[in-house]
């Protein structure tokens, strides 16, 4: 679960105090006037006085403060929520047609379609990934298309190249073949690391380490990352469930399952 730090709060949390003092001052001053003050109106002396008011009202009652925050983080969170239904509808199609470079987990031809945006170096999508293997397997409608972006430096780069060229070199078997050997690996990828892994994986070492840094998989990774910032993705793994639900994080087997059913 993502969450937002009060930090991001404080110039608007100070506007909400000083209008709530000002609010007060005003009703002080000029009773029954039933006017809100523009507290951009005010002069740096009002506006310090407003801010001793609310200083002193939160030292009599601190649930002032934890109210706001707690008003504030709702509000940004209906907003993002709405952000994110409007990208997955300006993305429907993106998300519910895969890309011929996708690989693709279950049924290539289901009725569900799940898109994982994933990271190989990530800790939370190599957990999730024997409850995919497991999903897949036991609802026969189910897709899974699965977006390889690298968002955790280099290393995560080598890795998601190296993945993506399998892809290029030997379509989904060769993928998964490849991705078996990089998710359970814990030597730091190279490039040197990669063809190891790809001899092991049957692949052709010399190949994959030609096309990792070749326009097609470049070009892969750039579509991949540019839809995962067109949804508001802010980390990795994040569910697509039929376009219609975006959930983050190494969410459980039957979380995953209890999406997918309400997706449908």
């Amino acid at each position: 679960m993502t969450f937002i730090s009060p930090r991001r709060y404080r110039p608007r949390l100070l506007n909400a105090l000083l209008a709530v003092g000002a609010m007060t001052v005003t009703a002080t001053a000029a009773p029954g006037t039933g006017h809100a003050a523009d507290t951009t109106s005010f002069t740096p002396a009002q506006r310090q006085e407003i801010v001793e008011i609310m200083r002193n009202a939160l030292k009599t009652d601190p649930t002032i403060l934890s109210d706001a925050i707690t008003a504030l983080r709702n509000n940004a969170n209906a907003a993002q929520q709405n952000a994110a239904r409007s990208a997955l509808e300006s993305h429907r199609a993106d998300l519910l047609t895969p890309a011929a470079s996708d690989a693709i987990l279950g049924n290539a031809a289901g009725h569900t379609t799940v898109v994982e945006f994933y990271d190989p170096r990530c800790p939370y999508c190599r957990k999730v990934l024997p409850d995919l293997d497991r999903l897949a397997k036991e609802d026969r409608d189910l897709r899974i298309v699965e977006k390889v972006i690298p968002v955790l430096g280099q290393n995560s780069l080598i890795a998601s190249q190296a993945l993506v060229a399998a892809f290029v070199q030997g379509g989904q078997p060769a993928y998964f073949r490849m991705q078996a050997a990089i998710m359970n690996d814990s030597v730091t990828p190279t490039a040197d690391r990669m063809r190891t892994l790809a001899t092991q994986s049957g692949l052709n070492a010399a190949t994959l380490a030609s096309d990792m840094n070749g326009p097609r998989v470049t070009g892969i990774l750039q579509a991949n990352m540019e839809l995962a910032r067109a949804i508001g993705l802010d980390g990795t793994p994040t569910f697509v469930f039929n376009a219609r639900q975006i959930i983050p994080g190494a969410v459980s087997y039957d979380d995953l399952k209890k999406a997918i059913a309400q997706s449908r």
